[in-house]
């Protein structure tokens, strides 16, 4: 098969695909010219750039699979794809460690001022390291603190496995949960948390961390971010658009939250000056599947799951 690798693919991948056969050609082609380009392919693999709708569907009458390199898949029609009997394959298992640590990067970043004396320190570290010292001097600790995690999958396991390293304590809600209680009664037993229907979580974390699907409203909106306790802060490592960014720009003004951490934004590239600007804010490109380790797992999880459903 001729596959288009929209947004690049991690080279072990690329190998594996076309030792069993398939062609890979890993030029970008603009999100305008698919249209005319995507027809000349078998299968297309992206990332979260690469947008796949219905009418680019429909434009590829030749189209044999997509696939989403990752997890969250909003960013492709999978229903109407399937619909059309095009499988949609994705990799949920290969960049969880990645995003969860990212997680905790933000959390640690923001709990020691991190982001802010990385700013501070190549301009002032030199005429005035004491001031900062002292400024810097009411950081806090994770260590007793809980955490509330939604949304349980892969993801949100593997948070609760590092935040049990620095001893917090771990509440988590998943809708899944309400359908099926015995699952739960074995999520708390497997792995030591308490779960919790979402606006009993909230008023109870010290910090927050999101790991659901794209929505189509806020699910942190001006009223649940109010639930949170006074000097909270809210992570968000999923979907932009989960969070209301008006309301959380807010609760950082009022202090009412102290920090947020946000990898995704609603208006992706190009986020909210204000909110990227605010002091208490930790803030990243969308990089939460952006390493090295992550990104090979990925390419090979990929590369397996189309040889697998298509030998050449």
């Amino acid at each position: 098969m001729k596959i288009l690798a929209n947004d690049g693919i991690d080279q072990a991948g690329q190998d594996m695909l076309e030792k069993a056969g398939h062609q890979v050609v890993t030029t970008k082609v603009p999100q305008d010219h698919l249209h005319h380009e995507l027809p000349g392919f078998d299968g297309i693999v992206v990332r979260s750039a690469t947008k796949v709708r219905s009418n680019l569907i429909d434009a590829c009458p030749n189209l044999r699979f997509i696939a989403r390199a990752g997890v969250g898949m909003d960013n492709i029609d999978v229903d109407y794809a399937r619909s059309k009997g095009i499988p949609v394959i994705n990799t949920p298992a290969a960049s969880s460690i990645a995003v969860a640590e990212l997680v905790f990067a933000h959390m640690l970043s923001l709990c020691r001022f991190l982001h802010q004396a990385h700013r501070d320190m190549p301009h002032r570290g030199g005429s005035e390291f004491n001031a900062l010292k002292a400024s810097y001097a009411a950081g806090t600790e994770l260590f007793g603190k809980t955490l509330g995690i939604v949304g349980f999958g892969r993801i949100g396991q593997e948070v609760a496995r590092i935040a049990h390293g620095f001893r917090m304590k771990v509440l988590v809600h998943d809708l899944i949960f309400d359908q099926q209680p015995e699952l739960a009664k074995s999520v708390v037993t497997q792995h030591k948390v308490e779960v919790l229907d979402l606006d009993s979580m909230l008023p109870q974390c010290h910090y927050l961390s999101l790991h659901v699907p794209g929505l189509r409203e806020p699910l942190m909106n001006a009223e649940r971010i109010a639930l949170m306790p006074a000097g909270a802060c809210l992570v968000n490592c999923s979907r932009g658009g989960l969070v209301d960014e008006t309301a959380l720009l807010a609760a950082l003004n009022s202090g009412h939250l102290r920090y947020a951490g946000l990898d995704v934004f609603v208006n992706e590239p190009n986020p909210l000056p204000e909110l990227l600007e605010h002091p208490n804010l930790s803030a990243t490109p969308h990089t939460g599947a952006s390493t090295l380790e992550a990104q090979e797992r990925i390419g090979i999880e990929m590369a397996q799951r189309i040889i697998e459903a298509f030998p050449a």
